[in-house]
């Protein structure tokens, strides 16, 4: 049975959680062991299991092999308090399990875990800003212009101005967006591409959009200096200042710009530790409970890696930007150290690549209930966010520039037809005033192209006759030289349309011939 990869979608740790404990069972090999003079049959060492369940997780492409021995040991421990595995003698219920020759079973069933029932935050709709209520002191002329489909009836209206009818209209102006309106559009516009992303036919499952700030969203977009790290707004949500040395002093090692370099040997240990627990002491993890759904979702996507890169782009524009900006330290900070050749071994037993997932993992993705699979689930993300976070850490510039364009076609007038049955737009067709430079310019060359057309179109029209296409090209010469001289620029190109005829020679009068030759005959002359 090939572990398959869980994807993005609601109760995705229980999910994997299930499938780990179905995979264990399936593969963990029972024998017959004996203990104080005693035999026990279907049974395993603790050691045994670790190495089972170790080769397990790091061949689940849900987990990875940057999995450790260590969190495997964990995650024994967990099973054996919620009596997936149990001692020889029937004990479970608490974390005591170690890597050791202890005898350890299966329970007769197998306890996996339901699905929890979230309280259903029903399918909300974030409100656009509602055009059709009337504003108190403007004109009833300023109403919604709606989109509709163009049919053959709705184009003859509006196009009749070619055959010589102008239709009544009038310009239409949108009302001017409020600032809470242009939240609301960043914050639907967000989500629902968050959603699309994740192939989901609902965020509901994993996320409450009523808790989801549209304030944060455009700090996270425009408030940002020129490394893309958030500015903000109230200084006192800052990293305190020896934080933020010690986490250069690190990450610029040994260039630090803030201390003296150091005069003793563990220098760079101690900092690190005192980096490790400023941020462990947080009460909530930088990408919050809240958000927990979320991000897990987004780990079925790290196969697709351009796709997980997205997800994740827009899942952390959603976070308060005091979280957004330690986070971005954080990481930075994290991958510089990893790859840092000059900085010593932070630690005796453990890679600096591996120290910095296990040190940081807890304190940027935890959930607010315990979760079994909480560790090795933010190891994962983690280890992609050292690997990716100049692109995931930064604002995702597709989706402000469509955002920013659907905002500035709501704010263009539009023009409203009379005598149609309902109001229509036409998307990217709007009004909006140019300089008479500009229109100038529009003018000459906007015309010329379909007076150019019907011009090609009259010269290469075999049904007219000759006499005819000459009047009519006569016609538009005398209407459009400038259109005419460019498609026939010499006498010579202009006579092409009308190749000379060869004047075929008269044909001899044969019919003299036809009599025989009459000798001379002499006559009578009659003298007077």
């Amino acid at each position: 049975m090939e572990p398959q990869l869980v994807g993005p979608g609601p109760y995705r740790a229980t999910r994997l959680w299930n499938e780990i404990i179905e995979h264990f069972r399936a593969g963990m090999p029972l024998r017959k062991h004996r203990c104080r003079f005693k035999s026990y049959e279907h049974c395993f060492k603790a050691s045994e299991a670790v190495d089972c369940l170790h080769e397990l997780l790091g061949s689940n492409q849900n987990f990875g092999p940057e999995v450790t021995r260590n969190q495997t040991v964990k995650l024994l421990k967990k099973f054996l308090k919620n009596h997936v595995i149990e001692d020889i003698k029937g004990r479970w219920g608490k974390e005591d399990f170690q890597d050791d020759g202890h005898l350890y079973r299966f329970p007769p069933s197998s306890p996996l875990k339901s699905y929890p029932k979230k309280p259903s935050c029903g399918n909300q709709v974030i409100k656009f800003p509602d055009w059709n209520e009337a504003k108190a002191g403007v004109s009833q002329d300023h109403i919604l212009v709606k989109t509709v489909a163009m049919n053959s009836e709705m184009w003859y209206k509006r196009h009749s101005i070619a055959i010589g009818e102008v239709p009544a209209c009038k310009l239409v102006f949108r009302r001017e967006l409020t600032q809470a309106n242009i939240e609301e559009i960043w914050k639907s516009q967000t989500l629902s591409q968050l959603q699309k992303v994740l192939g989901l036919d609902s965020l509901n499952e994993v996320l409450d959009i009523k808790i989801v700030n549209s304030k944060h969203i455009l700090q996270n977009v425009y408030n940002v200096n020129k490394q893309g790290i958030v500015i903000l707004e109230d200084k006192s949500k800052e990293l305190p200042h020896w934080i933020l040395s010690a986490m250069k002093c690190l990450a610029n090692w040994p260039s630090c710009s803030d201390l003296k370099q150091p005069t003793y040997s563990g220098f760079e240990r101690d900092v690190f530790k005192t980096i490790v627990d400023y941020f462990g002491q947080m009460k909530e993890p930088l990408l919050t409970f809240n958000f927990f759904d979320v991000f897990v979702s987004v780990l079925g996507l790290l196969q697709k890696h351009s796709k997980a890169i997205e997800a994740l782009q827009i899942s952390c524009l959603l976070l308060p930007p005091e979280n957004r900006k330690r986070l971005q330290l954080l990481v930075r900070m994290m991958a510089r150290i990893s790859l840092n050749k000059d900085l010593s071994p932070l630690s005796e037993s453990v890679r600096t690549r591996t120290l910095m997932v296990q040190a940081f993992s807890h304190c940027i993705l935890c959930s607010k209930d315990e979760m079994d699979l909480d560790e090795l689930l933010a190891a994962k993300l983690v280890s992609f966010l050292m690997d990716n976070y100049q692109e995931i850490l930064s604002v995702p510039t597709t989706l402000k520039s469509s955002i920013e364009e659907h905002v500035l076609n709501l704010q263009r007038v539009q023009i409203k037809y009379a005598g149609a049955d309902t109001d229509a737009t036409f998307p990217q067709s709007f009004c909006h005033q140019i300089s008479t430079d500009e229109f100038e310019y529009q003018r000459a060359t906007g015309s010329q192209e379909p007076l150019a057309a019907l011009l090609e179109e009259i010269a290469m029209n075999k049904e007219i006759s000759v006499k005819d296409k000459k009047k009519k090209l006569k016609q538009f010469q005398k209407s459009y030289p400038e259109v005419y001289r460019v498609r026939f620029p010499t006498p010579e190109t202009e006579a092409v349309l009308f190749p000379e005829k060869t004047k075929q020679k008269p044909p001899i009068l044969r019919w003299a011939l036809k009599k025989p030759f009459q000798p001379f005959h002499r006559t009578r002359s009659f003298r007077m």
